[in-house]
């Protein structure tokens, strides 16, 4: 029997899941800042809302969807990656939307299934419709509206560029695959496995198809890890590949150096604005990369499938999106110490100081339990094998690259 039919014969037993054993995965071990919003449209793909909006929202604000990834939940994503930390730190709204049980048993957003991924229907339509009530509610800025994602997440943020390219600004896909390679199963695994390659045309002719926009285009910035054994690292190169032919940029770099010693490939525009950006995570497994970021702060905390990588990716990604230049002071209480002394107001902190001030007046949640020494051991950056050593020391687990595959990609219903 192929691999492939095993797979589908797998697919019929929906309690052969890797997240059944252990309840409550994802979620995060205290009181989380996201809100849940139950009135939000039809919602024709029975998603469920959170958002957060800070106590100091900055004038017309900016506003970032955040999609978790499989076995995860909105507010167990937001503690690991520090998105709501970031919200309150620059002043922008956070739109967190999260997947059912009972559409995906492992709480996989449904990337590959036609149903989902068309505009204004299934799940993405229902994301759709939590952006417009966002910026109803909140005056969100119509031109500064970002999505990222982890995994299936960065695969359905794949899907809301390509559907609707005219709503975002900007978006981020972690450890995710190209838009609109995948319509089954057999597709689905085949784009995580093995990525085929795709020629450049074919692949934007598949987002120029989702919809009637003609451009521009929204930027993007692609992270994945080298050493990623569920979601094949050349799927990076695929949607950098996708995105660069809707640019009509070339296939080679226009730059290439490090950030916090991990390989980066930057495009820009006539501008001189970065369009399309790469980043590879050398030793990395499959998951969001964590680390300190620019202003020397730690964003999120480790867990499954989020990694101390040494790069801080939610910092970075918001850096990209142009939204950690609104920087907000804190108030300084001004007092009068003595009637000899000058009663001339105190100056706000500047430099270093105003952003240790600053950093004082952030809540930092309290890590939840490392669970990614349960799900996947080899979670933490370590050097890989080469091919010819691996085989040597042990035989594959065929089992363990299915049930992964699977688990990874909500195949398992």
């Amino acid at each position: 029997m192929s691999l492939v039919k095993n797979v589908e014969f797998l697919r019929h037993f929906p309690k052969l899941n890797a997240f059944s054993g252990l309840a409550g995965h994802g979620r995060s071990a205290g009181p989380s800042p996201l809100v849940e919003i139950n009135e939000f449209g039809s919602n024709p793909g029975a998603l469920r809302m959170f958002s957060f909006v800070p106590e100091h929202l900055s004038p017309a604000p900016a506003l970032v969807v955040v999609l978790h990834g499989c076995g995860q939940t909105a507010a167990g994503y937001d503690l690991g990656t520090g998105w709501s930390t970031l919200a309150t730190r620059y002043g922008f709204a956070l739109l967190m939307p999260e997947q059912q049980a009972s559409n995906n048993g492992n709480t996989c957003f449904n990337w590959f299934n036609p149903e989902d991924i068309s505009r204004d229907g299934g799940e993405a339509g229902s994301i759709r419709q939590m952006i417009a009530r966002m910026v109803g509610d909140h005056n969100i800025d119509s031109r500064r509206i970002y999505v990222t994602g982890l995994s299936a997440g960065g695969a359905m943020t794949s899907v809301m560029l390509a559907t609707y390219p005219e709503v975002f600004a900007g978006g981020a896909v972690i450890a995710g695959l190209p838009f609109g390679i995948a319509s089954n199963v057999r597709e689905a695994l085949s784009g995580m496995m093995q990525s085929p390659s795709r020629p450049a045309s074919e692949l934007g002719d598949l987002v120029r198809n989702a919809s009637t926009h003609k451009g521009p285009w929204p930027k993007l910035s692609v992270w994945h890890g080298s050493a990623d054994r569920t979601v094949n690292p050349a799927n990076a190169d695929e949607i950098v590949k996708q995105w660069l032919d809707l640019h009509g940029m070339p296939h080679e770099p226009m730059s290439s150096g490090e950030v916090d010693g991990h390989p980066r490939d930057v495009w820009w525009n006539a501008d001189g604005e970065t369009i399309v950006e790469s980043y590879t995570i050398t030793d990395m497994a499959h998951g969001t990369p964590l680390g300190i970021s620019g202003n020397d702060e730690p964003y999120g905390a480790e867990g499954a499938f989020l990694i101390e990588a040494g790069i801080s990716s939610s910092y970075h990604i918001a850096n990209f999106f142009g939204l950690t230049e609104r920087i907000r002071a804190p108030k300084v209480e001004q007092k009068t110490v003595s009637k000899s002394m000058s009663k001339t107001p105190a100056k706000a902190p500047t430099g270093v100081a105003r952003e240790r001030a600053i950093a004082m007046t952030v809540p930092v949640p309290a890590p939840e339990p490392d669970l990614a020494k349960v799900l996947w051991p080899r979670a933490k950056p370590v050097h890989q094998a080469k091919p010819e050593q691996a085989s040597r020391r042990r035989g594959i687990d065929v089992g363990g690259v299915i049930t992964r595959a699977l688990t990874a990609a909500g195949l398992m219903k």
